[in-house]
């Protein structure tokens, strides 16, 4: 089938005249969704991988509707005796029926966009500004003041579990009350299986990325394409013959509550598990009305729902453009959204909302028959092990501790029954870590190691605990919700006067920070998970602090779990070599013959690309950057003359990048002391003659938000750096500029060094992680074991893992530089390693297939000479 149909030459509706490179890729998407597979699929950026990727998936899509709408809706016979002209009128209903639902929302979309058409035009004819529907107001008050509100509900029996959760919340986020007028709304919370027959829920491509900006621009480039509908509509009034032609991708993006919430009393908290917790609050049953959120569904603004799912169906919205239509229709749209799901074709979401399965059933995700488009896929695993990785300081659990006790003072006489034991079973778990903590922190030994669980739980009386029942009843009852609320009750002041507003912007600022009994209690989760998945760690920072981590050490199962309920699923990035780590370390569980993989050459033709592993210095000695010898005055002086002459031979932007801030800034000292013999400056004042420097700034540790991927200081600071380079190299003073950078840092991976901007990049050394820490010592002995157990080498698996986590970093450098067709530069490898045979079989093979032999001295001038004067001719 698949050489036949590229003999035929599919047309993928591509909105350019697609490369041969990006044909092939076309089709491999194609096959793969066809054929029901795992796809990991390599095409470096610049060669139009996100456009490739739409159009490969979207003619697939639309090709399957087509196909199920031709072969009919298939009656079933009750008992079998049915004669066939019944069968043949039960199948041409149902088709009709499906043909009229499409129909009815196409009308509706059709609407909508003639009037966003008309409101347009009027606004830049210069007529006046449409009004503004009329948004509920969220009611003044902002808190019961009762602190009553705040004592836990009886929890007298264990096995009234399951009829709390039905009668409060459950998984979804959703109170009891809000999911049965959600349902009334048609707003289903039952999984895909179960809906009813009349409203199907059609092949969704989920398509994931890292970040919201690269969501964005994944919309932007869905705008770019036009495809014909899957079923060709009967004109209407309604109706253009361009729309006959082509049909609009029906597409949402699905963001967090920090992402969407358009509360502006609970918006304002900033934190997203504090707005979290907030919303969840709102919902509360029993609470009176003017403590509820007003712009939840309900009854009264049923047709503010289905405004909201029309007006985001009738064209590409990104995260930002649903927060203000929410907002400008007066309706939630982090829940609005969900319903609209089942219409779409296309949904972007961010990696922590697909790849948590917590995530996954808030919003009533199911991925079963559905495909699944993760890009930028190089840093899957890491990801994974991120969002199941957790971690504790000992002042937060200290934190944690004291705020319990107070509440535990407070309430103590109006807890009853089982809330007094679990209660004083928390606090004993938590004075067993607190206890563990502080004799780790006392020993001046080891400034990390591995932590046995029995260790941790050592304390008095928690070897008695039931930690499955507690960690359940931690769930239930809501106790971090209410210890946390009341902590954030009790400090605010009393003098507060809410009659104004800048007394009740005051009593809603005081707290912004994560609630920390609510962070410890996901910590204690993981003391659930089965022992080979991860274990536990402490260590101790600069500053003293010490903390306690559960780290992931197997993606494997947190992932399968997607790969099983999917129809088909593609990995997707620029640089995804080495590819074997997906086979080995996270399909392993799949035949061959369920793996689909491709690696993509370069639009560039290969003399736009000079690679040259520079393997020895100036003076002929061999460069290693390994960790005992880099450090070394003779080493970092060589490397300073290196980058000199490079710097000298290369025009325009060069960007270097270093295995660690540490190296930088212990180079860029050793260059300041060291004066050349010639003319007796320092070898930095040499550099800095040569071209203007930047340097990337170390970047602040992230805080527990960072699964947002909402934009910070970070960000900013990036762009600052960033836009001082860009002006420097292209103000035309003919000098370019030097931009100095860290591999695995905030500019190694997503940045666009195009064109003047990245004429060169140097790589120093190899960035192997550390070895000899407790959580690389675990991770190396787990891969071992496991492929020892699979009847493998495993010294030689865990060696294999650990160059190619080091090379998967270094491929996202070097892949900064190249970034169209017409685009040319230098990459230079600086370590004698990038010399061997096996360091070289891990590059991409656009590289490999302009790879120099070993350069040093004045070879290197001579190669980047004769190759940036046959560009300039």
């Amino acid at each position: 089938m698949e050489d036949s149909s590229r003999e035929m030459g599919r047309d993928f509706h591509h909105p350019y005249e697609p490369y041969d490179i990006q044909k092939q890729f076309m089709e491999s998407v194609y096959q793969c969704l066809e054929g029901g597979q795992v796809g990991i699929f390599e095409s470096p950026t610049g060669t139009g991988k996100s456009l490739s990727l739409i159009c490969g998936a979207l003619t697939w899509l639309r090709d399957q509707k087509r196909q199920k709408f031709e072969d009919g809706y298939p009656a079933q016979s009750v008992d079998g005796n049915e004669p066939a002209w019944m069968l043949e009128h039960a199948r041409k209903r149902k088709q009709q029926d499906a043909l009229n639902r499409r129909q009815e929302l196409q009308d509706r979309i059709t609407r909508v966009k003639a009037e966003e058409k008309q409101i347009k035009e009027r606004f830049e004819n210069g007529g006046p500004r449409v009004k503004r529907q009329k948004v509920m107001k969220t009611s003044s008050v902002i808190d019961d003041v009762d602190e009553a509100r705040f004592v836990l509900d009886d929890y007298d029996s264990d096995a009234d579990s399951k009829s709390r959760k039905a009668s409060e919340f459950d998984d979804s986020g959703l109170s009891a009350d809000t999911q049965r007028l959600m349902e009334e709304l048609g707003m289903s919370l039952k999984r895909n299986g179960d809906r009813e027959e009349d409203m199907p829920h059609e092949t969704t491509i989920f398509f994931c990325s890292r970040t919201h900006s690269q969501l964005t621009q994944f919309s932007n480039e869905l705008r770019r394409v036009k495809m014909p509908p899957a079923i060709s509509p009967e004109p209407s009034k309604n109706t253009s013959e361009l729309d006959v032609l082509v049909e609009d991708v029906k597409h949402l993006t699905l963001g967090s509550r920090k992402n969407l919430c358009i509360n502006p009393k609970v918006r304002r908290l900033g934190n997203a598990t504090a707005i979290n917790e907030r919303c969840l609050e709102l919902q509360q049953p029993g609470s009176s009305p003017d403590c509820k959120c007003s712009f939840m569904p309900n009854n009264e603004n049923r047709a503010l729902v289905n405004d909201f799912r029309d007006h985001t169906l009738a064209k590409i919205r990104d995260i930002e453009d649903l927060g203000v239509l929410g907002g400008k229709i007066g309706i939630c749209p982090y829940y609005a959204s969900r319903p609209t799901i089942k219409d779409c074709e296309v949904v972007t979401l961010p990696y922590p909302l697909l790849l948590q399965k917590s995530a996954r059933t808030a919003l009533d995700l199911s991925l079963t028959d559905h495909v699944v488009i993760i890009d930028e896929a190089h840093n899957l695993m890491d990801a994974i092990v991120g969002i199941y990785s957790l971690s504790v300081t000992l002042d937060q659990v200290q934190e944690a501790r004291t705020q319990l006790t107070v509440y535990l003072q407070k309430f103590r006489n109006r807890l009853k029954g089982k809330n007094r034991v679990y209660v004083a079973q928390t606090i004993r778990v938590i004075d067993s870590i607190i206890m563990y903590l502080r004799s780790k922190d006392l020993d001046s030994g080891d400034v990390d190691g591995m932590v046995e669980l029995g260790e941790l739980m050592s304390g008095k009386g928690v070897d008695l605990i039931n930690i499955y029942k507690l960690n359940t009843y931690l769930q239930e009852s809501k106790l971090a919700r209410k210890v946390d609320g009341y902590t954030t009750f009790s400090e605010q002041p009393q003098s507060v006067d809410l009659s104004n507003s800048s007394g009740l912007a005051q009593k809603q600022n005081i707290r912004q920070t994560m609630p920390v009994l609510t962070h410890v209690q996901s910590f204690l989760l993981s003391l659930m998970n089965p022992s080979d998945e991860g274990r536990f760690f402490y260590s101790k920072d600069d500053s003293g602090s010490i903390a306690l981590r559960y780290l992931l050490l197997d993606p494997t199962f947190h992932f399968k779990e997607i790969v099983e309920d999917a129809r088909a699923v593609i990995l997707a990035g620029g640089t995804m070599s080495p590819m074997s780590d997906y086979e080995k370390h996270l399909l392993s569980y799949l035949d061959s013959s369920k793996i689909r993989t491709l690696s993509c050459g370069h639009v560039v033709p290969p003399s736009n690309l000079l690679a040259v592993p520079v393997t020895r210095t100036h003076k002929g000695n061999e460069f290693n950057f390994t960790f005992e010898k880099r450090n070394s005055e003779q080493m970092m002086l060589d490397l300073g003359c290196t980058i000199l002459d490079v710097a000298r031979n290369i025009p325009d932007g060069v960007v270097v990048f270093f295995p660690s801030y540490t190296y930088l800034d212990a180079c860029i000292a050793a260059w300041g002391r060291r004066r050349l013999a010639s003319d007796g400056k320092s070898v930095l004042d040499m550099m800095r003659h040569t071209k203007p420097l930047f340097f990337e700034q170390r970047s602040q540790p992230q805080s527990q938000e960072a699964s947002d991927n909402t934009p910070t200081n970070k960000e900013a600071v990036v762009d600052s750096v960033l836009n001082a380079y860009s002006y420097a190299v292209s103000s035309g003073n003919g000098r370019g500029a030097l931009l100095f950078a860290v591999i695995g840092g905030s500019l190694s991976e997503g940045i666009n060094f195009s064109d003047s901007l990245g004429r060169g990049v140097v790589v120093v050394g190899l960035p192997f992680p550390n070895p000899h820490t407790a959580e690389w010592k675990a991770k190396m002995q787990y891969i071992s074991s496991k492929a020892a157990s699979a009847g493998l080498d495993g010294k030689a698996a865990a060696r294999d893992f650990y160059e190619n986590t080091c090379m998967r970093a270094v491929n996202q450098c070097v892949g900064r530089a190249i970034r169209h067709r017409a685009d040319y530069a230098a990459i230079l490898m600086l370590d004698s390693r990038y010399g061997g045979q096996r360091i070289q079989a891990k590059l991409p093979g656009w590289i490999r297939g302009s790879l120099t032999n070993g350069a040093q001295g004045g070879e290197i001038k001579r190669l980047l000479g004769n190759f940036f004067r046959d560009k300039s001719t």
